[in-house]
Protein backbone atom coordinates (compact mmCIF):
# COMPACT_ATOMS: atom_id res chain seq x y z
CA UNK A 1 0.00 0.00 0.00
CA UNK A 2 0.92 3.36 -1.11
CA UNK A 3 1.75 6.18 1.83
CA UNK A 4 -0.26 8.91 2.55
CA UNK A 5 1.28 12.17 2.24
CA UNK A 6 0.35 15.43 3.52
CA UNK A 7 1.90 19.26 2.03
CA UNK A 8 2.95 21.45 4.33
CA UNK A 9 2.69 25.45 2.63
CA UNK A 10 4.06 28.80 4.01
CA UNK A 11 4.03 32.07 2.28
CA UNK A 12 6.65 35.39 2.28
CA UNK A 13 3.63 37.71 0.47
CA UNK A 14 5.64 40.98 -0.75
CA UNK A 15 3.35 43.78 -1.57
CA UNK A 16 4.18 47.47 -2.85
CA UNK A 17 2.91 50.14 -0.83
CA UNK A 18 1.14 52.67 -2.78
CA UNK A 19 2.87 55.98 -1.18
CA UNK A 20 3.72 58.64 -3.47
CA UNK A 21 7.20 58.63 -2.84
CA UNK A 22 9.93 55.96 -1.69
CA UNK A 23 10.97 54.25 1.81
CA UNK A 24 13.74 56.40 2.34
CA UNK A 25 13.68 59.39 0.13
CA UNK A 26 11.08 61.71 -2.02
CA UNK A 27 11.83 59.83 -5.41
CA UNK A 28 8.31 58.70 -7.08
CA UNK A 29 7.16 54.94 -7.20
CA UNK A 30 4.80 55.15 -10.23
CA UNK A 31 5.26 52.08 -12.18
CA UNK A 32 7.40 52.34 -15.33
CA UNK A 33 8.91 55.62 -16.67
CA UNK A 34 12.52 55.79 -18.19
CA UNK A 35 14.97 53.38 -16.57
CA UNK A 36 17.14 54.92 -14.01
CA UNK A 37 15.24 58.32 -13.94
CA UNK A 38 13.23 58.10 -10.66
CA UNK A 39 16.17 58.30 -8.70
CA UNK A 40 17.98 60.04 -6.24
CA UNK A 41 21.67 59.79 -4.22
CA UNK A 42 19.77 57.75 -1.60
CA UNK A 43 17.91 55.46 -3.64
CA UNK A 44 21.46 54.56 -5.51
CA UNK A 45 23.34 54.22 -2.61
CA UNK A 46 25.83 57.62 -3.56
CA UNK A 47 28.80 57.76 -0.89
CA UNK A 48 27.26 59.86 2.00
CA UNK A 49 23.77 59.63 1.48
CA UNK A 50 21.41 59.41 4.33
CA UNK A 51 17.74 57.31 4.62
CA UNK A 52 14.64 59.10 5.97
CA UNK A 53 11.68 57.32 6.85
CA UNK A 54 8.35 57.98 5.09
CA UNK A 55 5.91 58.09 8.13
CA UNK A 56 3.01 56.56 5.57
CA UNK A 57 5.03 53.37 5.12
CA UNK A 58 5.06 53.15 8.75
CA UNK A 59 1.29 53.62 8.93
CA UNK A 60 0.09 51.32 5.60
CA UNK A 61 2.15 48.73 7.51
CA UNK A 62 -0.01 49.63 10.85
CA UNK A 63 -3.59 49.46 8.87
CA UNK A 64 -2.51 46.18 7.05
CA UNK A 65 -1.66 44.86 10.95
CA UNK A 66 -4.95 45.91 12.40
CA UNK A 67 -6.96 44.15 9.72
CA UNK A 68 -5.28 41.06 9.83
CA UNK A 69 -5.37 41.02 13.55
CA UNK A 70 -1.78 41.31 14.33
CA UNK A 71 -0.49 42.82 17.48
CA UNK A 72 1.76 45.93 16.44
CA UNK A 73 5.09 46.08 17.85
CA UNK A 74 5.47 49.24 20.08
CA UNK A 75 9.27 49.49 19.77
CA UNK A 76 10.08 48.68 16.44
CA UNK A 77 13.55 49.11 14.27
CA UNK A 78 15.11 48.41 10.98
CA UNK A 79 18.13 46.13 10.73
CA UNK A 80 20.48 45.68 7.50
CA UNK A 81 20.67 42.49 5.32
CA UNK A 82 23.64 42.08 3.88
CA UNK A 83 24.30 40.41 0.25
CA UNK A 84 25.98 41.15 -2.83
CA UNK A 85 23.13 41.47 -6.36
CA UNK A 86 24.04 43.35 -9.24
CA UNK A 87 20.39 45.17 -8.49
CA UNK A 88 21.25 45.99 -4.63
CA UNK A 89 23.59 48.92 -4.83
CA UNK A 90 23.98 49.47 -1.39
CA UNK A 91 24.92 45.74 -1.12
CA UNK A 92 22.38 45.45 1.73
CA UNK A 93 18.90 45.96 2.21
CA UNK A 94 17.28 47.62 4.84
CA UNK A 95 14.33 45.44 6.15
CA UNK A 96 13.36 44.33 10.04
CA UNK A 97 14.46 40.76 11.66
CA UNK A 98 14.51 41.31 14.97
CA UNK A 99 11.34 43.81 15.90
CA UNK A 100 9.18 43.86 13.27
CA UNK A 101 6.05 46.02 12.91
CA UNK A 102 3.44 43.43 13.30
CA UNK A 103 3.04 39.81 14.85
CA UNK A 104 1.17 36.89 15.23
CA UNK A 105 -2.05 37.74 13.32
CA UNK A 106 -3.88 35.35 10.71
CA UNK A 107 -7.02 35.32 8.72
CA UNK A 108 -10.33 33.50 7.93
CA UNK A 109 -10.14 31.75 5.15
CA UNK A 110 -12.93 29.63 2.96
CA UNK A 111 -12.64 27.13 0.67
CA UNK A 112 -15.01 23.84 -0.33
CA UNK A 113 -13.59 22.43 2.73
CA UNK A 114 -14.82 24.90 5.08
CA UNK A 115 -13.22 27.64 7.29
CA UNK A 116 -9.84 28.09 8.56
CA UNK A 117 -7.40 30.37 10.01
CA UNK A 118 -4.22 30.71 8.13
CA UNK A 119 -2.00 32.08 10.88
CA UNK A 120 0.63 35.25 10.18
CA UNK A 121 3.66 34.88 11.90
CA UNK A 122 4.89 38.89 10.97
CA UNK A 123 4.58 41.32 8.92
CA UNK A 124 7.59 43.47 8.34
CA UNK A 125 9.01 46.66 6.17
CA UNK A 126 11.59 47.36 3.95
CA UNK A 127 12.81 48.59 0.16
CA UNK A 128 12.57 46.91 -2.38
CA UNK A 129 15.84 46.46 -5.12
CA UNK A 130 16.08 47.34 -8.60
CA UNK A 131 15.70 45.23 -11.28
CA UNK A 132 18.07 43.47 -13.58
CA UNK A 133 16.84 43.43 -17.84
CA UNK A 134 18.77 40.90 -19.48
CA UNK A 135 19.36 41.43 -22.45
CA UNK A 136 19.98 38.40 -25.09
CA UNK A 137 20.86 40.13 -27.96
CA UNK A 138 23.68 42.04 -26.84
CA UNK A 139 24.48 39.16 -24.40
CA UNK A 140 24.53 41.56 -20.84
CA UNK A 141 22.55 42.67 -18.27
CA UNK A 142 21.31 45.95 -17.65
CA UNK A 143 20.18 47.27 -14.38
CA UNK A 144 17.22 49.74 -13.66
CA UNK A 145 17.44 51.16 -10.18
CA UNK A 146 13.74 52.94 -10.59
CA UNK A 147 12.20 50.17 -8.24
CA UNK A 148 14.82 50.46 -5.56
CA UNK A 149 13.63 51.76 -2.19
CA UNK A 150 10.09 51.34 -3.16
CA UNK A 151 8.31 50.42 0.14
CA UNK A 152 7.63 46.95 0.83
CA UNK A 153 5.84 45.35 3.32
CA UNK A 154 6.49 41.11 3.83
CA UNK A 155 3.99 39.26 5.34
CA UNK A 156 5.02 35.97 6.39
CA UNK A 157 2.55 33.60 6.81
CA UNK A 158 2.91 30.17 9.29
CA UNK A 159 3.02 27.07 7.55
CA UNK A 160 -0.97 26.22 7.83
CA UNK A 161 -2.09 26.01 4.29
CA UNK A 162 -2.38 22.32 2.73
CA UNK A 163 -3.26 22.80 -0.72
CA UNK A 164 -3.38 25.24 -3.03
CA UNK A 165 -6.87 25.80 -3.11
CA UNK A 166 -6.26 27.11 0.29
CA UNK A 167 -3.33 28.92 -0.63
CA UNK A 168 -5.19 31.23 -3.29
CA UNK A 169 -8.12 31.69 -0.88
CA UNK A 170 -5.59 33.12 1.75
CA UNK A 171 -4.12 35.26 -1.06
CA UNK A 172 -7.35 36.64 -2.55
CA UNK A 173 -8.37 37.47 1.11
CA UNK A 174 -4.72 39.51 1.68
CA UNK A 175 -5.04 41.12 -1.64
CA UNK A 176 -9.07 42.11 -0.88
CA UNK A 177 -7.67 43.19 2.44
CA UNK A 178 -4.86 45.11 1.56
CA UNK A 179 -6.97 47.07 -1.80
CA UNK A 180 -10.11 48.03 0.34
CA UNK A 181 -7.04 49.56 2.76
CA UNK A 182 -5.84 51.57 -0.22
CA UNK A 183 -2.36 50.17 1.13
CA UNK A 184 -1.66 48.79 -2.13
CA UNK A 185 -3.39 47.83 -5.74
CA UNK A 186 -1.63 44.26 -5.68
CA UNK A 187 -1.47 44.01 -9.61
CA UNK A 188 0.65 40.72 -9.74
CA UNK A 189 1.11 41.27 -13.20
CA UNK A 190 3.20 44.85 -12.35
CA UNK A 191 4.80 43.11 -9.54
CA UNK A 192 3.22 45.06 -7.01
CA UNK A 193 2.29 41.68 -5.35
CA UNK A 194 4.29 38.76 -5.29
CA UNK A 195 4.17 35.61 -3.26
CA UNK A 196 7.16 32.77 -2.75
CA UNK A 197 6.06 29.21 -1.43
CA UNK A 198 7.59 27.54 1.09
CA UNK A 199 6.84 24.19 0.84
CA UNK A 200 7.25 20.16 2.15
CA UNK A 201 5.43 16.96 2.10
CA UNK A 202 5.37 14.62 5.22
CA UNK A 203 3.97 11.44 6.09
CA UNK A 204 0.04 12.00 6.68
CA UNK A 205 -0.51 12.08 10.80
CA UNK A 206 3.63 12.43 11.26
CA UNK A 207 4.46 15.75 13.75
CA UNK A 208 7.62 16.69 12.23
CA UNK A 209 8.05 18.71 9.10
CA UNK A 210 9.68 17.81 6.24
CA UNK A 211 12.65 19.57 3.94
CA UNK A 212 11.13 22.85 2.16
CA UNK A 213 12.03 24.54 -0.43
CA UNK A 214 11.55 27.53 -1.62
CA UNK A 215 9.99 28.93 -4.91
CA UNK A 216 9.87 31.90 -6.49
CA UNK A 217 8.90 33.88 -9.52
CA UNK A 218 5.33 33.30 -9.16
CA UNK A 219 3.44 36.37 -10.94
CA UNK A 220 0.04 34.60 -10.80
CA UNK A 221 -2.84 33.22 -9.05
CA UNK A 222 -2.60 30.12 -11.73
CA UNK A 223 0.87 29.82 -11.94
CA UNK A 224 0.81 29.87 -8.08
CA UNK A 225 -1.83 27.00 -8.34
CA UNK A 226 0.60 24.99 -10.64
CA UNK A 227 3.89 25.73 -9.07
CA UNK A 228 2.57 23.80 -6.04
CA UNK A 229 1.46 20.94 -7.39
CA UNK A 230 4.53 20.46 -9.73
CA UNK A 231 6.36 20.88 -6.64
CA UNK A 232 4.31 18.52 -4.23
CA UNK A 233 4.72 15.95 -7.28
CA UNK A 234 8.89 16.03 -7.63
CA UNK A 235 8.79 15.86 -3.52
CA UNK A 236 6.80 12.87 -3.69
CA UNK A 237 8.75 11.30 -6.48
CA UNK A 238 12.02 11.88 -4.70
CA UNK A 239 10.54 10.53 -1.14
CA UNK A 240 9.40 7.22 -2.75
CA UNK A 241 12.39 6.69 -4.62
CA UNK A 242 14.49 6.94 -1.22
CA UNK A 243 16.47 10.37 -2.18
CA UNK A 244 15.78 13.30 0.41
CA UNK A 245 14.52 16.61 -0.65
CA UNK A 246 17.42 19.64 -0.65
CA UNK A 247 16.02 22.63 1.28
CA UNK A 248 17.13 25.18 -1.90
CA UNK A 249 15.57 28.04 -3.63
CA UNK A 250 13.75 27.39 -6.67
CA UNK A 251 12.61 29.57 -9.82
CA UNK A 252 9.00 28.31 -11.27
CA UNK A 253 9.13 28.52 -15.05
CA UNK A 254 5.77 28.58 -16.39
CA UNK A 255 6.26 28.17 -19.48
CA UNK A 256 7.78 24.68 -19.13
CA UNK A 257 5.56 24.16 -15.96
CA UNK A 258 8.50 23.04 -13.91
CA UNK A 259 11.15 24.41 -11.21
CA UNK A 260 15.14 24.23 -11.56
CA UNK A 261 17.15 24.74 -8.54
CA UNK A 262 18.78 28.54 -7.82
CA UNK A 263 20.83 28.57 -5.03
CA UNK A 264 20.92 26.57 -1.84
CA UNK A 265 19.11 28.13 0.66
CA UNK A 266 20.14 31.02 3.38
CA UNK A 267 20.03 30.66 7.16
CA UNK A 268 19.59 34.01 8.74
CA UNK A 269 23.25 34.18 9.81
CA UNK A 270 24.53 34.50 5.84
CA UNK A 271 23.01 37.78 5.72
CA UNK A 272 25.03 39.37 8.40
CA UNK A 273 21.88 40.92 9.69
CA UNK A 274 22.61 44.00 12.47
CA UNK A 275 20.61 46.89 13.86
CA UNK A 276 20.59 49.51 10.90
CA UNK A 277 22.51 52.95 12.38
CA UNK A 278 21.09 55.25 10.29
CA UNK A 279 17.77 54.75 11.33
CA UNK A 280 15.94 55.66 14.97
CA UNK A 281 13.88 53.02 16.51
CA UNK A 282 10.53 53.53 16.03
CA UNK A 283 8.18 54.02 18.85
CA UNK A 284 4.43 53.63 18.14
CA UNK A 285 2.17 54.91 20.86
CA UNK A 286 -1.46 53.27 22.51
CA UNK A 287 -2.59 56.84 20.55
CA UNK A 288 -0.80 56.51 17.18
CA UNK A 289 -2.65 52.92 17.16
CA UNK A 290 -5.56 54.13 17.59
CA UNK A 291 -5.96 56.72 15.28
CA UNK A 292 -4.67 54.51 12.52
CA UNK A 293 -7.33 52.05 13.37
CA UNK A 294 -10.57 54.99 13.55
CA UNK A 295 -9.45 55.64 9.67
CA UNK A 296 -9.87 51.85 8.74
CA UNK A 297 -11.90 51.52 6.04
CA UNK A 298 -15.01 48.96 6.05
CA UNK A 299 -13.32 45.69 4.59
CA UNK A 300 -15.10 43.02 2.51
CA UNK A 301 -16.85 41.22 5.10
CA UNK A 302 -18.67 43.40 6.91
CA UNK A 303 -19.28 45.00 3.61
CA UNK A 304 -20.90 41.89 2.34
CA UNK A 305 -23.01 41.37 5.31
CA UNK A 306 -24.48 44.76 4.90
CA UNK A 307 -24.96 44.31 1.43
CA UNK A 308 -27.36 41.25 2.17
CA UNK A 309 -29.07 43.48 5.16
CA UNK A 310 -28.96 46.52 3.65
CA UNK A 311 -29.92 46.78 -0.01
CA UNK A 312 -31.84 42.88 0.27
CA UNK A 313 -29.39 41.41 -2.65
CA UNK A 314 -28.50 37.61 -2.69
CA UNK A 315 -25.37 36.68 -1.57
CA UNK A 316 -23.68 35.56 -4.86
CA UNK A 317 -24.44 39.21 -6.07
CA UNK A 318 -23.41 40.95 -3.07
CA UNK A 319 -19.46 38.65 -3.27
CA UNK A 320 -19.11 39.91 -7.26
CA UNK A 321 -20.10 43.38 -5.81
CA UNK A 322 -17.48 43.25 -3.12
CA UNK A 323 -15.41 41.15 -4.88
CA UNK A 324 -13.07 44.77 -5.98
CA UNK A 325 -12.61 47.41 -4.11
CA UNK A 326 -14.26 49.93 -7.62
CA UNK A 327 -17.17 47.72 -8.12
CA UNK A 328 -18.06 48.20 -4.41
CA UNK A 329 -17.65 51.89 -4.91
CA UNK A 330 -19.57 51.93 -7.98
CA UNK A 331 -22.05 50.36 -6.63
CA UNK A 332 -22.64 52.39 -3.07
CA UNK A 333 -22.17 55.69 -4.96
CA UNK A 334 -24.61 54.72 -7.86
CA UNK A 335 -27.34 53.04 -5.39
CA UNK A 336 -27.35 56.54 -3.25
CA UNK A 337 -28.07 58.89 -6.04
CA UNK A 338 -30.89 56.37 -8.01
CA UNK A 339 -32.18 54.85 -4.74
CA UNK A 340 -32.35 51.36 -6.50
CA UNK A 341 -29.70 48.67 -4.88
CA UNK A 342 -31.35 45.64 -7.01
CA UNK A 343 -31.26 47.68 -10.83
CA UNK A 344 -27.61 49.03 -10.25
CA UNK A 345 -26.31 45.76 -8.96
CA UNK A 346 -28.44 43.99 -12.01
CA UNK A 347 -26.59 46.60 -14.95
CA UNK A 348 -22.96 45.99 -12.82
CA UNK A 349 -23.74 42.14 -12.56
CA UNK A 350 -24.75 41.59 -16.06
CA UNK A 351 -23.89 44.02 -18.50
CA UNK A 352 -20.73 45.36 -16.88
CA UNK A 353 -19.18 42.52 -16.08
CA UNK A 354 -20.10 40.90 -19.81
CA UNK A 355 -17.98 44.21 -21.99
CA UNK A 356 -15.72 43.92 -18.80
CA UNK A 357 -14.78 40.58 -20.47
CA UNK A 358 -15.25 41.42 -24.46
CA UNK A 359 -12.61 44.44 -23.44
CA UNK A 360 -10.37 42.40 -21.17
CA UNK A 361 -10.48 44.73 -18.33
CA UNK A 362 -10.30 44.59 -14.39
CA UNK A 363 -12.90 46.20 -12.50
CA UNK A 364 -10.18 49.20 -11.51
CA UNK A 365 -10.84 49.97 -15.08
CA UNK A 366 -14.26 50.72 -14.95
CA UNK A 367 -14.79 53.94 -17.15
CA UNK A 368 -17.77 55.22 -16.59
CA UNK A 369 -19.26 57.43 -13.28
CA UNK A 370 -22.11 56.72 -10.83
CA UNK A 371 -23.64 59.26 -11.32
CA UNK A 372 -24.06 58.60 -15.14
CA UNK A 373 -24.73 54.35 -14.13
CA UNK A 374 -27.82 55.99 -11.75
CA UNK A 375 -29.26 58.63 -14.45
CA UNK A 376 -29.17 55.08 -16.95
CA UNK A 377 -31.23 53.21 -14.09
CA UNK A 378 -33.98 56.25 -14.05
CA UNK A 379 -33.98 56.46 -17.89
CA UNK A 380 -34.83 52.52 -17.79
CA UNK A 381 -37.05 52.47 -14.94
CA UNK A 382 -39.09 55.56 -15.79
CA UNK A 383 -39.91 54.30 -19.68
CA UNK A 384 -37.68 57.12 -21.29
CA UNK A 385 -35.99 54.18 -22.96
CA UNK A 386 -36.47 50.83 -23.43
CA UNK A 387 -34.16 47.75 -22.68
CA UNK A 388 -32.85 47.57 -26.07
CA UNK A 389 -31.86 50.90 -26.49
CA UNK A 390 -30.61 50.95 -22.42
CA UNK A 391 -28.32 48.15 -23.61
CA UNK A 392 -27.04 50.41 -26.65
CA UNK A 393 -26.96 53.74 -24.40
CA UNK A 394 -25.01 51.44 -21.31
CA UNK A 395 -22.62 50.31 -24.40
CA UNK A 396 -21.93 53.85 -25.54
CA UNK A 397 -21.45 55.02 -21.39
CA UNK A 398 -19.01 52.25 -20.84
CA UNK A 399 -16.89 53.02 -23.99
CA UNK A 400 -17.03 56.77 -23.42
CA UNK A 401 -18.37 57.65 -19.90
CA UNK A 402 -21.02 59.22 -22.29
CA UNK A 403 -23.42 61.11 -20.17
CA UNK A 404 -27.10 58.70 -20.72
CA UNK A 405 -29.42 61.97 -20.75
CA UNK A 406 -27.62 63.52 -23.18
CA UNK A 407 -26.88 60.88 -25.33
CA UNK A 408 -30.69 60.02 -25.74
CA UNK A 409 -31.92 63.67 -26.34
CA UNK A 410 -29.25 64.14 -28.46
CA UNK A 411 -29.97 60.71 -31.25
CA UNK A 412 -33.29 60.91 -30.52
CA UNK A 413 -33.95 57.72 -28.76
CA UNK A 414 -36.95 58.02 -26.02
CA UNK A 415 -39.53 55.91 -26.21
CA UNK A 416 -42.34 56.64 -27.96
CA UNK A 417 -45.31 56.22 -26.22
CA UNK A 418 -47.63 58.22 -28.43
CA UNK A 419 -51.12 56.05 -29.12
CA UNK A 420 -51.51 58.14 -32.28
CA UNK A 421 -48.23 57.24 -33.46
CA UNK A 422 -47.77 54.06 -33.02
CA UNK A 423 -51.29 53.06 -34.06
CA UNK A 424 -50.05 54.30 -37.86
CA UNK A 425 -46.94 52.35 -37.75
CA UNK A 426 -48.59 49.06 -36.53
CA UNK A 427 -51.53 49.43 -39.27
CA UNK A 428 -48.65 50.11 -41.85
CA UNK A 429 -47.00 47.28 -40.67
CA UNK A 430 -50.11 44.94 -40.96
CA UNK A 431 -51.00 46.27 -43.94
CA UNK A 432 -47.31 45.05 -45.38
CA UNK A 433 -47.34 41.54 -43.97
CA UNK A 434 -50.62 39.67 -44.93
CA UNK A 435 -49.11 36.09 -44.48
CA UNK A 436 -48.24 36.71 -40.81
CA UNK A 437 -51.82 38.14 -40.25
CA UNK A 438 -53.65 35.20 -41.95
CA UNK A 439 -50.70 33.02 -39.75
CA UNK A 440 -52.19 35.08 -36.66
CA UNK A 441 -55.58 34.36 -37.34
CA UNK A 442 -54.66 30.50 -38.26
CA UNK A 443 -53.76 29.81 -34.52
CA UNK A 444 -49.92 30.82 -35.08
CA UNK A 445 -49.18 32.71 -32.11
CA UNK A 446 -45.61 33.00 -32.75
CA UNK A 447 -46.47 35.14 -35.97
CA UNK A 448 -47.08 37.92 -33.44
CA UNK A 449 -43.59 38.29 -32.47
CA UNK A 450 -42.49 38.90 -36.09
CA UNK A 451 -45.21 41.79 -36.15
CA UNK A 452 -43.83 43.05 -33.16
CA UNK A 453 -40.24 42.95 -34.67
CA UNK A 454 -41.72 44.36 -37.91
CA UNK A 455 -42.64 47.27 -35.82
CA UNK A 456 -40.03 47.98 -33.52
CA UNK A 457 -37.87 47.83 -36.64
CA UNK A 458 -40.19 50.98 -38.19
CA UNK A 459 -39.96 52.52 -35.10
CA UNK A 460 -35.84 52.41 -34.83
CA UNK A 461 -36.10 50.69 -31.52
CA UNK A 462 -38.03 53.69 -30.21
CA UNK A 463 -41.42 52.40 -29.30
CA UNK A 464 -42.76 50.96 -26.41
CA UNK A 465 -42.99 47.25 -26.50
CA UNK A 466 -45.52 46.90 -24.48
CA UNK A 467 -48.05 49.22 -26.14
CA UNK A 468 -46.80 47.39 -29.66
CA UNK A 469 -47.96 44.65 -28.45
CA UNK A 470 -51.73 45.77 -27.18
CA UNK A 471 -51.93 47.65 -30.46
CA UNK A 472 -51.43 44.84 -32.74
CA UNK A 473 -53.42 42.41 -30.86
CA UNK A 474 -56.35 44.74 -30.82
CA UNK A 475 -56.02 45.53 -34.48
CA UNK A 476 -55.53 41.52 -35.54
CA UNK A 477 -58.94 41.20 -33.24
CA UNK A 478 -61.04 44.11 -35.01
CA UNK A 479 -59.77 42.63 -38.72
CA UNK A 480 -61.44 39.70 -37.90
Amino acid sequence: MSKQYETVIGLEVHVELATKTKIFCSCTTVFGGTPNTHTCPVCTALPGSLPVLNKQVVEYAMAVGLATNCEITPYSKFDRKNYFYPDNPQNYQISQLYLPICRNGGVEIETEGGKKVVGIHEIHMEEDAGKLIHDEWENASLVDFNRSGVPLIEIVSEPDMRSAEEVIAYLDKLRLIIQYLGASDCKLEEGSMRADVNLSIREQGAKEYGTRTEMKNLNSFKAIARAIEGERVRQIELLEEGKSVTQETRRWDDNKESSYAMRSKEDAQDYRYFPEPDLAPIAISPEWIAAVKARQPELRTEKLERYKTEYDIPEYDAKILTGTKKMAEVFEAATAICKKPKKVSNWLMVETLRLQKERNLDAEQIPFSPENLAKLVDLADEGTINSTVAKEVFEQMFDQNVDPESYVAEHGLKTVHDEGELRSIVEEVLANNPESVTDYKNGKEKAIGFLVGQTMKAMKGKANPGMVNQLLKELLAESN
